[in-house]
C-alpha cells in the first residue's frame, strides 16, 4: 500500500482528495495547521475528515513538522496555502510567508527525502485575464483593463486598437499575467515545485484549479469561493453582493471532480513535469450563478450588483481542459445543477457566519475597490 501525504489535507479540497485516495486503496496522512479562518477558533479535527486519515497537526513552514510528516511517505500533494485574492492584497507578508516560504520548506525536506511523485495545487489566477479572440479571428493573450475605464464602468477589456474582444477557453499555453499577490504566490508555488522536481528527479505535476465549489467549503470565510460566499448570504437572508455588472464569466468545477483529476495526476507517468487546467470546461456568469443558487436554496432574494471593481479581479477566464482529457483521461462528472443541489443539502441546518460586508468594508477602506 502506497502512503500519501497531503499538506492542507484537512481542508476543503484536501479532504475530498483524501476520500478519493482512500477509495483507491492508498493510505493517507494529512499535515494541516487547522487555520482559524478555515476551521474556526477551536481548531479541532473537522468532522468531515475520514477517520482513516492520519492527521498530523502542524505548519508547513515548520521544518520539523514537515520532516516528521514525510516519514514513510511515497507521494506528496502540496495543497497547503493561504487562499483569497482580495485578502492577499493587504496581508501580503502572510501570503508570501505561507505560500512561498511554506513551499520552500517542503521542497528542502523533499530534497533530503525524495518521493515518487509531487503534485502541487496551482490556480487559474496565474493567467490573469483569460484568452480572447478578436472580431478578425486572431487570438489575444494580452488583454488588460485600464483603471480609468473601470472607474467609468467599462468592464470589458479591449484590444490594442480599441476593438471589442470575445472570451474563449483558456489553455495551459497562455502566458501568465499576474494580477494579485495571491496569483503571484500560486505561480511561485507551481514554478518552485516544477524546477526543484526536475533538479532532484522528483516527478512533479501542477494542477491549475479553476473555481472549485462543493460541500466542506468554509461558508463563513469571506475570501473563499464565490458559491460558498453566496451561500452564506442566502443562509442569512441577505442578497449576494456582486462586483462590476455580474456578467464576468468563470469556470465552476465541483470538488469531487477536482479530487478525481488529482488522483489521476498521481497515477499517470506521462503527466510528470506538466501543468494541467482542472475545470468543468463550461462558463457561467456570476449573476447567473447567484440566480441559480437562489432557486435551489428557495430564496427569492435578488442579488445586489454594486457596480464596483475589486483590485486584483479579472473579467473573464474559463478553462480549456482538452490537455487534461488527453493526457490524464480526466472528464468532469458533476454538473453545475447537481453540484449546487448537493451544496445546498450539505449546508442545510448549518450556521454560516456572514462576514461578507465586513470584508467588503475592509477592501474599500484600503482603497482596493473602485
Amino acid at each position: 500500500m502506497k502512503k500519501v501525504l497531503i499538506t492542507g489535507g484537512a481542508g476543503f479540497i484536501g479532504s475530498h482528495l483524501a476520500d478519493e485516495l482512500l477509495k483507491k486503496g492508498y493510505a493517507v496522512r494529512a499535515l494541516d495547521c487547522l487555520s482559524e479562518q478555515v476551521h474556526g477558533v477551536d481548531k479541532s479535527r473537522p468532522e468531515y475528515l475520514s477517520s482513516d486519515v492520519e492527521l498530523s497537526t502542524g505548519d508547513v513552514r515548520d521544518p520539523a513538522a514537515v520532516k516528521k510528516a514525510l516519514e514513510g511517505i511515497d507521494a506528496v500533494y502540496h495543497f497547503a496555502a493561504a487562499v483569497g485574492v482580495g485578502q492577499s492584497m493587504y496581508e501580503i507578508e502572510n501570503y508570501i510567508d505561507v505560500n512561498c516560504r511554506g513551499t520552500a520548506v517542503l521542497l528542502e525536506a523533499l530534497i533530503e527525502r525524495p518521493v515518487e511523485r509531487l503534485v502541487v495545487a496551482s490556480s487559474m489566477s496565474i493567467y490573469g485575464e483569460g484568452r480572447y479572440r478578436t472580431k478578425q479571428g486572431s487570438i489575444c493573450d494580452t488583454a488588460a483593463r485600464e483603471i480609468e475605464d473601470l472607474r467609468k464602468g467599462r468592464w470589458e477589456p479591449m484590444g490594442f486598437s480599441g476593438e471589442s474582444l470575445s472570451p474563449v477557453p483558456t489553455p495551459e499555453s497562455k502566458p501568465p499575467s499576474i494580477a494579485s499577490v495571491y496569483a503571484l504566490t500560486k505561480y511561485d508555488q507551481e514554478k518552485m515545485c516544477l524546477v526543484a522536481g526536475r533538479a532532484y528527479n522528483i516527478p512533479t505535476v501542477a494542477m491549475r484549479f479553476f473555481n472549485v465549489y462543493g460541500p466542506r467549503q468554509a461558508s463563513s470565510n469571506p475570501y473563499t469561493g464565490v458559491l460558498a460566499i453566496f451561500s452564506a448570504r442566502f443562509l442569512n437572508g441577505k442578497a449576494p453582493l456582486i462586483y462590476e455588472d455580474g456578467l464576468q464569466q468563470r469556470d465552476f468545477v465541483n470538488v469531487r471532480d477536482v479530487a478525481y483529476a488529482c488522483s489521476l495526476a498521481l497515477e499517470c507517468p506521462a503527466a510528470a513535469y506538466s501543468s494541467f487546467n482542472v475545470g468543468s470546461g463550461q462558463s457561467y456568469s456570476i449573476l447567473e450563478i447567484a440566480e441559480r443558487m437562489g432557486k435551489v436554496f428557495g430564496k427569492k432574494i435578488a442579488p445586489e450588483v454594486i457596480g464596483k471593481y475589486r483590485v486584483g479581479d479579472i473579467r473573464h477566464c474559463f478553462a480549456d481542459i482538452s490537455l487534461a482529457r488527453k493526457a490524464l483521461g480526466y472528464e468532469p462528472r458533476v454538473t453545475l445543477e447537481e453540484g449546487i443541489v448537493e451544496l445546498a443539502g450539505w449546508l442545510e441546518g448549518r450556521v454560516a457566519l456572514d462576514k461578507v460586508a465586513e470584508a467588503s468594508r475592509e477592501l474599500a477602506g484600503r482603497g482596493l475597490t473602485i
